[in-house]
């Protein structure tokens, strides 16, 4: 059942997004388009409650719920730049603004990395806050190993992304002459 929850969750989340962003640009009401894109953290409402209830039902403690950390993490890490992009596309399709395009070269290409890393590690510090209040909450050390497991794949995955982020400081990228000319940088 959490399984299903985290796809309907997900399938949801970009429902939301569309008809948020449907509702700004194309129905042209900007302030319902926002109310429909801020009920998209109640998805991930949703998931915890169903998640803990689930585990108070006496669940045991699986990949399932590590699984829903995770997902919930990575939405509070990442989800709202990743709105905040498609939101740019949008307003770039359909109302003419410039394509919101990241940074290509250099210092400001290797902070956009480093910003965008730290939504990772805001997303595995929201997930394994979530994982240990669930080993607390289950209070059985033989039940839990699982969602410690989950917590070290959190952070893995943080760490390798840190990796990539400091790559981009560490070897910037540089403009092409011609662009260098054009820019003045």
């Amino acid at each position: 059942m959490i399984v299903a929850l985290i796809i309907i969750c997900e399938v949801g989340f970009w429902v939301l997004l569309a008809a948020g962003l449907a509702t700004r640009y194309l129905l042209r009401m900007p302030r319902l388009g926002i109310a429909i894109l801020l009920c998209e953290p109640l998805l991930e409402l949703v998931l915890l409650v169903v998640t803990a209830l689930d585990l108070k039902n006496g669940a045991d403690p699986s990949w399932k719920h590590g699984l829903a950390a995770l997902y919930i993490g990575y939405t509070v890490g990442h989800g709202h730049r990743t709105v905040k992009w498609l939101d740019g596309h949008a307003a770039h399709r359909f109302q003419g603004m410039p394509v919101p395009r990241p940074p290509r070269y250099g210092k400001a290409r290797a902070l956009h990395e480093a910003k965008v890393w730290l939504g990772s590690v805001v997303g595995a510090a929201v997930a394994s806050g979530l994982l240990l209040l669930a080993m607390w909450y289950v209070d059985d050390p033989g039940r839990t190993s699982s969602l410690q497991a989950w917590m070290h794949t959190a952070w893995r995955t943080a760490g390798i992304h840190g990796l990539i982020a400091l790559s981009y400081t560490l070897f910037p990228k540089k403009a092409p002459a011609r662009e260098q000319e054009r820019t003045g940088v």
